[in-house]
């Protein structure tokens, strides 16, 4: 269980962007409403550089959250303690105002597999997770937040829904959650349920952080619709809908545009990000 004396996070209720190097000067000059930029942990587990350079200068002028995509903190083996010997180091520079990862696992045995894999939601499972993130919130100082995953398919032997399985390491761990609602339209859609239902269901108290982002349409053999999350887009307008949905439910957040792949000239994702701080103000007047 967490200890109340670790550092919560602390980003501010205002539009985030991912960042990427070739906005650096856009971002200097003219960031718009864009108040923090969370970055990869693993991009900057290295001794230095320019990232690093860009990276120390940036965080003069906003909130940094460091994002983790390698720890596999679902993996059924211990965490690697390299990894997170490498984390509390990047956590002890940059002194991000947040950390977070993903409900998802991505290692068996030495091996790392390039994605971001579901998990059974057992009592088995539940235990492990805790586990794990009660390993990374003692070793960072800090209470971490957890991502719900994008799913494409669901396990026959789960015994909790994912909401509550959420819920309940939130209890255990007293970790806070980053509500991802482009990963819950996604799910939703893909699993045959309402992302309206979810949210309801979600712990949304715990909700430190949301993101949104965009996805890409298929089909899967059967001809129904498959959204696969690409990150490489404009979030689609029924997740900008969910998105005012989760912020009735939280008020004023910190919003993330996340947008990873195919990235866009600085004006495109800065109407992303006009766009999410225009949801914020329609919060903050109500």
């Amino acid at each position: 269980m967490l200890d109340a004396t670790l550092t919560p996070p602390r980003l501010p209720s205002a539009p985030g962007v991912g960042y990427k190097a070739q906005h650096f000067t856009e971002l200097r000059t003219a960031p718009g409403p864009v108040k923090w930029l969370e970055v990869h942990a693993e991009n900057y587990m290295g001794d230095g550089g320019r990232p690093h350079a860009q990276l120390r200068a940036l965080r003069d002028d906003f909130a940094i959250s460091v994002h983790g995509v390698g720890l596999s903190i679902g993996g059924e083996g211990r965490l690697d303690p390299d990894h997170l010997a490498r984390l509390k180091h990047l956590v002890g520079w940059l002194e991000p105002a947040s950390f977070s990862e993903h409900l998802a696992w991505s290692t068996h045995g030495a091996e790392f597999l390039d994605d971001l894999l579901p998990l059974p939601y057992t009592d088995a499972t539940l235990t492990r997770v805790a586990d794990h993130i009660d390993e990374v919130q003692e070793t960072l100082g800090r209470r971490m937040l957890l991502e719900n995953p994008s799913s494409y398919l669901a396990f026959a032997e789960s015994t909790w829904s994912e909401t509550d399985f959420l819920a309940e390491l939130v209890r255990r761990t007293g970790c806070g959650l980053l509500l991802d609602v482009n990963n819950v339209f996604i799910s939703a859609t893909n699993l045959g349920y309402t992302p309206q239902s979810y949210l309801d269901a979600y712990p949304l108290s715990a909700a430190g952080e949301i993101h949104i982002g965009g996805h890409d349409e298929d089909e899967d053999d059967h001809g129904a619709p498959l959204l696969i999350d690409s990150h490489g887009r404009e979030a689609a307008e029924p997740v900008w809908a969910l998105l005012n949905h989760a912020l009735a439910g939280t008020g004023p957040a910190p919003v993330l545009v996340e947008w990873d792949n195919d990235v866009p000239e600085w004006p495109i994702l800065r109407t992303e990000a006009d766009r999410a701080a225009a949801a914020l103000a329609t919060i903050n007047a109500g």
